[in-house]
């Protein structure tokens, strides 16, 4: 299966797309949308769009997973951020392309094994699961990938949760 993972902003949209088989992963391409400071805003939602609808078109990804906002501090970032991410989702949800949600809790939980890990031990597993000589940069990007694998290895989770399901209910039949 190929997944899109998607750190969401508007002056850097970071982004993964990520091959998973089974519990392997393979990196396909990574990077960064930006857009610079004095562009007018909706520019940078059309640069944002333009860019999301090419990825997507040259990796036709199969699910797409995006960390999911969450914001205790400045309004207008908020709202920045929010239409931001939808110009990113349009794209997907135009080819009807699955999009799932993680919070950052769930992406540390799911590559390191404890949601209080830091940025840096996120990085390093994530560079030791595909194999890279060095970690993923900018951070943007590197949480991109962080997400698209979290999404892949929930699929193997939700795949083994099936399977018992279905051998119990043969089971107790």
């Amino acid at each position: 299966m190929i997944i899109l993972g998607i750190d969401p902003g508007y002056a850097i949209v970071g982004y993964g797309v990520v091959e998973c088989v089974g519990a392997k992963f393979r990196l396909l391409a990574c990077g960064a949308i930006t857009t610079a400071a004095g562009m007018p805003f909706h520019k940078r939602l059309k640069t944002i769009y333009d860019d999301m609808s090419l990825i997507i078109q040259q990796f036709k990804p199969e699910e797409m997973s995006i960390e999911k906002l969450f914001f205790n501090s400045n309004e207008k970032t908020a709202i920045d951020v929010a239409q931001a991410r939808g110009v990113t989702l349009l794209p997907a949800i135009q080819q009807e392309i699955p999009i799932f949600e993680y919070t950052p809790l769930q992406v540390k939980s799911s590559i390191v094994g404890y949601g209080r890990a830091e940025k840096n031990q996120v990085q390093e597993m994530v560079r030791n699961m595909l194999h890279l000589k060095n970690i993923i940069k900018p951070d943007d990007t590197a949480d991109a990938v962080a997400i698209a694998i979290t999404h892949g290895l929930s699929l193997g989770r939700r795949k083994l949760e099936h399977k018992n399901a279905i051998d119990r209910e043969m089971k107790d039949k």
